[in-house]
């Protein structure tokens, strides 16, 4: 007979295993170091060894497993994050441990509240904390699971009704019905898949359909307002860390020359591609080197034809909080025509901790260390623009123009944002990116996954300007048009539909991470009031 302490440590050596191997799936379903793109298909089964676990532990064992699948999924997720700033991955691994130590002891619940159909709560569990983690001065969209199939047009079409979070249920349903189906196999797999089976035809038909639709809409065209020509520049460099200013000026015209011709309607650079501060230097000329460089930048865009779209730190002089005059500095995407500054775009959803930290006062010893970390901070825009610009060979902007909006590097990880641009009128979405500081494909690949849903949710053509990659076009579909080889110096030249109208997503948004949040709400409430009930009157479940 086996002793007391090899009971008690197999069962906790097979779930270390079980934790770990979960880890590892999550991390390779989604682009990371090994696969460029992913193992997409493993994302459909990543999560039955979680599943395992919960429904073989206590709750209390759960918020150990849980902070343990937390932390360690993203350490394998996202390494690269380290690189843009000292304490980025610690803060990100560290959140998502404390989201998983408070989710897995839920998801147990969910199965003593419902012993047979818990598995469905667990579904509705996950997708609300999916939505959730995307909310707030903490949202972080990386790790959603409908993420992992942006190579697939035919089935994230639905997203142009549900959004991410429609392929996130369809992806996750599989791991949560087959660990449900661990839960009852020693009662025999036949008698769960029996008793279970209209759960799974209705997964299978919401599979087909969703295909079926994905397919028809990958053969719609719909309300198309003709083609425009961009240029896209990727200078393969870091522009913070560039020292010679002037060099990288010229090295971004070069590429833009060498890319655009009469047809072209529009020329984008990075995010932030020219450093020194446009407005700022030529309003005060505080700085003897700097003002040179911007003189001869204008210089250059006065002689372009073509608009064009740049990333700069757009500084203004502003009463701060402590109520002194000082510098506000935006992270900005400015429209010129003729050397003429037409419009001004300033980032409104800011990275938490590496460019934002709104909480001085509360965490001073924080805000410090960040700040001796040299993070950059900005200052948060609030207003939505959307950009007027003129086609080829039309004059600008009455005749023939055409609208669109600028997401400045994260923002296109959010779906809200890139629908309220479009409901305002952006006919086009146009990305500008810095993410040579990872000096990963991985992480530029995991940002691209996330942009192929703007397009589609929208059904707008979206184009990409990155540092060092992935500089591409989307199709309103979610198709890839064209994609400049990664960490090279080089700018594409790109052709997309404009499109007009709306779709459901367009209309409601993410209205359907909110109907999850709500049946896992009501779910909760409703199982554990009928189980307090049942307990009080001496009643099984």
């Amino acid at each position: 007979m086996e002793s007391g302490f090899s009971l008690r440590v197999k069962p906790f050596f097979f779930n270390l295993l079980a934790i770990l191997g979960a880890a590892v799936l999550f991390a390779l379903s989604f682009p990371n170091p090994l696969f460029s793109s992913g193992l997409p298909f493993l994302a459909w089964i990543a999560y039955v060894p979680v599943f395992w676990v919960i429904t073989r532990s206590t709750a209390v064992s759960l918020v150990f497993w849980g902070a343990l699948y937390g932390y360690t999924s993203y350490s394998l997720f996202i390494p690269w994050l380290g690189a843009f700033h000292p304490l980025a991955g610690t803060i990100a691994s560290l959140l998502q441990l404390c989201y998983m130590a408070f989710l897995f002891p839920l998801l147990r619940l969910a199965v003593t509240l419902y012993p047979e159909k818990g598995y469905f709560l667990q579904w509705f569990l996950w997708l609300a904390y999916e939505y959730l983690r995307t909310l707030g001065f903490l949202g972080f969209p990386y790790g959603i699971t409908g993420y992992t199939q942006w190579e697939f047009p035919a089935l994230i079409g639905i997203a142009s009704v549900f959004g991410v979070w429609g392929v996130s249920a369809l992806v996750l349903f599989p791991s949560v019905y087959l660990g449900a189906g661990l839960k009852d196999a020693k009662g025999g797999w036949g008698v769960f898949f029996r008793r279970e089976r209209l759960a799974a035809a209705a997964w299978l038909g919401a599979l087909a359909a969703s295909l079926v639709f994905g397919g028809i809409n990958l053969n719609y065209t719909g309300k198309s307002a003709g083609e425009l020509k961009i240029v896209l520049v990727q200078q393969n460099a870091d522009p913070w860390k560039e020292e010679n200013y002037r060099s990288s000026l010229r090295a971004l015209t070069a590429l833009s020359q060498k890319a655009l011709d009469e047809d072209t309607d529009l020329v984008v650079w990075p995010e932030t591609a020219f450093i020194p501060r446009i407005y700022w230097h030529l309003t005060y000329r505080d700085n003897a080197d700097n003002y040179p460089v911007v003189r001869e930048l204008l210089d250059f865009l006065e002689s372009q034809k073509v608009p064009y779209l740049i990333g700069n730190d757009d500084a203004r002089l502003e009463v701060s909080n402590e109520g002194r005059w000082d510098r506000a500095d935006y992270n900005a995407a400015l429209l010129f025509k003729e050397g003429e500054l037409q419009q001004t775009y300033r980032k409104m959803r800011l990275v938490p901790f590496a460019e934002y930290f709104p909480y001085q006062k509360a965490f001073p010893r924080l805000y410090k260390t960040l700040t001796e970390a040299d993070t950059h901070f900005w200052k948060p825009g609030k207003e939505p623009v959307v950009f007027d610009a003129g086609r080829a060979g039309a004059a600008y902007p009455e005749d023939g123009g055409f609208r669109f909006s600028a997401l400045i590097c994260f923002e296109d990880c959010f779906g809200s944002i890139s629908r309220d641009f479009t409901r305002r009128g952006a006919e086009l979405l146009v990305n500008l990116t810095n993410d040579a500081w990872s000096g990963s494909l991985s992480s530029q690949a995991q940002h691209l996954s996330m942009a192929v849903f703007r397009a589609v949710e929208n059904r707008r053509s979206l184009v990409r300007a990155a540092s060092s990659g992935q500089t591409c076009a989307i199709a309103p579909l979610g198709k890839i048009l064209a994609l400049a080889e990664p960490f090279t110096k080089t700018a594409i030249a790109v052709e997309v539909p404009l499109m007009k109208g709306r779709t459901p997503y367009t209309v409601w948004g993410d209205l359907w991470g909110l109907l999850f949040l709500g049946a896992a709400i009501i779910l909760l409430l409703t199982g554990t009031i009928r189980y307090i009930l049942n307990r009080k009157h001496g009643k099984g479940h």
